[in-house]
């Protein structure tokens, strides 16, 4: 029985074509800086979103720590939303990497709007902690893959501008966003000083985010990611992979859409589900729970037909399309679900 693995978009195996990119790398020593590779692989994300420079760091999660502790100063005060990656995924990275103190806001899709920061911020006195980062997450992997309003965000940065506040981007998705949305990368970009991308999620590369920012704050994150051990060598194989993803695998990231969609709504049949519709605005979808069954009853149901997902809570479970689950893939899914799920 073929296994139906929705757990994540990371679980994409490389194509063929991009084994062959692998295998015809040109490589050098990245920490050196001479991998050809790596350079090209940096400068094209770059280009792509409108930065100056960028920097390949083995993970999403290294990318943001990096970014919050180049921008940062222990004691410094971080916004960003209560379901946000770098806080719930990042084994407290902001408080043990960079000192930080993490002001959690509660918000309905993920988006901390202009007003809510305005209000955020704390009086410049003897007591209180400088409030000086906001942090965003687009797409909002637990809000479900919803799209930040990219009007919110231009009144976000104009009080980041007004108030001296730096602004980040945990960009893991914005891939799907740019599709989403058709609103260009750059454009998507811009408001930010610093965006971590990307590329083995819904692109498909087996490792891999980048960095993007100016050359100055790349050279900063460039000596903390050696800090962090995540100077490597002849990485230009693996760079090869991203380079290929980017360059051959956006535009089908359509297609997790759809599927997601087509997902959601097989899913919204079944008594045991309430799938929140409006959420399903890319490639994740979140299922609540509505019968006695917990999250770990039902997914150890779905691993009996050869299903996988993930849970999300105790009465949610999140179900990620991705370019090795096609249409036929989700449909079978849920022929198999109606065999042991109501």
């Amino acid at each position: 029985m073929k296994i139906l693995d929705f757990r994540s978009d990371t679980v994409t195996r490389p194509s063929a074509e991009m084994r062959q990119a692998i295998l015809t790398a040109a490589v050098g020593d990245d920490v050196f800086g001479d991998d050809p590779t790596v350079i090209e692989l940096e400068q094209y994300v770059a280009d792509l979103l409108g930065k100056e420079a960028g920097l390949y760091v083995p993970s999403g999660t290294m990318g943001n720590q990096i970014c919050l502790k180049a921008h940062s100063q222990p004691g410094w005060e971080l916004l960003c939303d209560r379901e946000c990656h770098v806080v719930n995924y990042e084994v407290a990275g902001p408080a043990v990497h960079s000192g930080l103190l993490v002001n959690l806001i509660t918000t309905k899709y993920g988006m901390i709007t202009a007003d809510i920061v305005r209000r955020s911020i704390r009086p410049k006195n003897v007591h209180c902690p400088l409030t000086k980062m906001v942090a965003l997450e687009n797409t909002h992997n637990h809000h479900g893959g919803t799209i930040l309003p990219h009007d919110e965000i231009l009144e976000v940065r104009k009080v980041c501008d007004e108030f001296d506040l730096i602004f980040h981007l945990d960009g893991a998705r914005i891939w799907n966003a740019h599709v989403a949305t058709g609103i260009a990368l750059p454009e998507l970009t811009d408001p930010f000083d610093s965006v971590s991308v990307c590329l083995s999620k819904g692109l498909g590369a087996p490792i891999g985010s980048v960095l993007a920012a100016s050359a100055d704050f790349i050279t900063r994150c460039r000596r903390e990611r050696k800090l962090f051990g995540g100077g490597m060598r002849q990485v230009g194989i693996l760079a090869a992979a991203g380079l290929y993803a980017l360059k051959n695998n956006i535009p089908r990231l359509a297609d997790d859409h759809a599927n997601a969609k087509f997902l959601a709504e097989g899913l919204a049949e079944f008594e045991t589900f309430d799938i929140p519709m409006d959420r399903v605005q890319t490639n994740i979808v979140l299922a609540n729970i509505v019968s006695d069954s917990s999250a770990e009853d039902v997914l150890a149901e779905m691993k009996q037909v050869g299903v996988l997902a993930v849970p999300f809570g105790p009465k949610q479970i999140r179900m990620v399309t991705h370019l090795d689950a096609s249409r036929a893939d989700c449909q079978e899914a849920l022929e198999r679900m109606k065999t042991v799920i109501n």
